[in-house]
């Protein structure tokens, strides 16, 4: 017979064994439940078949029902912006990306040794684009997925790290049929802001598998009448502070050279590539 203070011992003790044993295991077990509590709070949300409640200019109700159509379903990707994470680990990122007054998130994180952390449902806008435009698009999150690479800013990207990028760009490429174009950086569409995928970034590399576009080898000479902010336009940037379209236009196409002036060389890179769009 168990003795009756240790029985009540037992019985108190007993709640917090069972929360112990039930409780999910891991170091984002806590993120991981918040995650879903959100998303199940996201597909209630969609689930609603409530009637728009609207008045006129009199104030009067407007007579109003809800009928489903069979004709939907969600709204897919149409762009992929890379990033790189500007930390010293993956580590650093997961934890960035999984408390809340940060304010920022990912769809991909791939981390050094190639691996990747699929952070976000696809379907789901990330917070990863912020204040940025590319072409007549001002929401860039509401229409792209966002993969961050584990690197400072300041080192050569791993080949572990690109072999898996190139596989997963290859797996949303044909998931959501993304067009070649869409595949583009951080410093394209906020090119007053953010830096990102940088210099040491493979942009060739990624053209060479059919994300993005890069030059030829043997570049034609723009024509002497070349207008190259139109050009730049076209692509997608924004020319609204051309000086810092010229940058972004740089980062990503020359590497060699960031600054805001083009040389023949830089406006022959241009033309060629303005041409693929």
């Amino acid at each position: 017979m168990i003795p009756l203070k240790k029985y009540c011992y037992c019985l108190l003790l007993l709640p917090t064994v069972i929360a112990a044993s039930c409780s999910p295991k891991g170091p984002y077990a806590v993120t991981n439940q918040f995650y879903k509590h959100h998303a199940d709070s996201a597909a209630k949300v969609v689930q609603l078949e409530q009637p728009a409640v609207l008045v006129d200019s009199t104030g009067a109700q407007v007579p109003s029902e809800f009928v489903g159509t069979v004709n939907f379903n969600l709204r897919k990707p149409n762009y992929v912006i890379i990033h790189f994470t500007a930390q010293d680990s993956l580590a650093q990122t997961l934890h960035t990306f999984t408390v809340t007054q940060t304010q920022v998130s990912a769809h991909y994180v791939v981390g050094k040794d190639g691996k990747v952390v699929h952070m976000l449902n696809d379907y789901l806008r990330a917070w990863h684009a912020g204040v940025s435009r590319w072409g007549s698009i001002s929401d860039m999150n509401s229409c792209s997925i966002g993969i961050e690479i584990d690197n400072n800013g300041n080192e050569p990207f791993s080949g572990p790290q690109i072999k898996s990028l190139l596989a997963l760009l290859g797996y949303l490429k044909k998931t959501y049929n993304i067009p070649a174009t869409n595949f583009i950086g951080h410093q394209d569409i906020a090119p007053l802001r953010k830096p990102d995928p940088g210099p040491y970034f493979p942009w060739k590399i990624l053209a060479q598998h059919g994300f993005g576009y890069w030059s030829d080898d043997v570049l034609e000479l723009a024509p002497d009448n070349f207008d190259y902010t139109t050009a730049l336009k076209l692509i997608g940037y924004d020319t609204r502070d051309i000086n810092a379209a010229v940058v972004a236009f740089k980062r990503h196409f020359v590497q060699t050279d960031i600054k805001p002036q083009l040389t023949q060389l830089d406006l022959n890179v241009l033309y060629n590539v303005y041409v693929k769009y």
